[in-house]
């Protein structure tokens, strides 16, 4: 399992992801699970992947092949004209992927078996931020303003941190931190989620990651935010109206 999250801002974007993967509670490893690509002052495409791990490593794999030795038939992601060209590549490309391993594997072969989630975000000059998340099927939705960011793998836990925090004109330093609980918050409910934390923050029009770095285990900042939202929670919690189990106030106290 994984935890991935891609967030649109008014400024840019800001991705997150853990690097988990196991087979069980005593078979766990570490892989990356964001990648970029940029070309300065032109392009920057950031991908993040959940889901088999052969499917998701095949994928990236490809993409950098295609990215080292453009062609004529621009399936590379540093030649697409626009974020919608990348995103159909990269949809075309996991979709023949999946494909591919089924038959591999002959028709007892379950398709769910090799599936795969994948979010993309970047921005190609003189166009808007933009930001995708692919289906296994290789089709995909956009993100807007009614739906801001994306999340792939074990999305529940962090999920309702999200919906709360979010607003679409918060600085880069606020984004981090409310991707920050979200991931804290999702770390302690499942063990399949784990660190390292891969961050990436990509400001509109600078095609060059604003700010980048993975978040260790014992990470000064993570442990603060950590134990201030945990403080945070039981203060919220005692301020909160008490409940009452006798007369007729609905529970409610006086």
């Amino acid at each position: 399992m994984t935890y991935c999250v891609g967030m649109m801002l008014e400024r840019g974007l800001v991705c997150m992801s853990d690097t988990r993967t196991n087979s069980g509670v005593d078979n766990i490893s570490t892989f990356r699970k964001m990648n970029h690509w940029e070309v300065p002052g032109e392009r920057i495409i950031t991908i993040m992947t959940a889901g088999n791990l052969a499917t998701t490593q095949a994928v990236i794999s490809q993409l950098e092949e295609r990215n080292k030795a453009p062609s004529d038939r621009h399936n590379s992601l540093l030649e697409a004209e626009t974020m919608f060209q990348v995103a159909t590549i990269v949809g075309n490309l996991l979709h023949e992927t999946i494909a591919s391993r089924v038959e591999d594997n002959g028709q007892r072969a379950a398709a769910g078996t090799f599936s795969a989630t994948i979010i993309v975000a970047g921005q190609i000059a003189g166009m808007e931020p933009r930001l995708f998340m692919i289906y296994p099927e290789g089709n995909f939705i956009e993100a807007s303003f009614d739906t801001p960011f994306f999340q792939i793998g074990e999305t529940k836990y962090g999920r309702p941190i999200l919906l709360r925090g979010y607003e679409p004109d918060m600085s880069f330093e606020a984004a981090v931190k409310l991707l920050t609980v979200s991931f804290d918050s999702t770390l302690k409910a499942n063990l399949s989620v784990g660190l390292p934390l891969d961050l990436l923050v990509i400001e509109r029009d600078r095609f060059t990651p604003l700010h980048e770095r993975r978040i260790e285990a014992g990470d000064p900042y993570l442990q603060s935010v950590s134990d201030g939202w945990g403080e945070a929670l039981r203060q919220a919690l005692e301020a909160l109206p008490d409940y009452r189990m006798d007369g007729d106030a609905g529970g409610l106290s006086a």
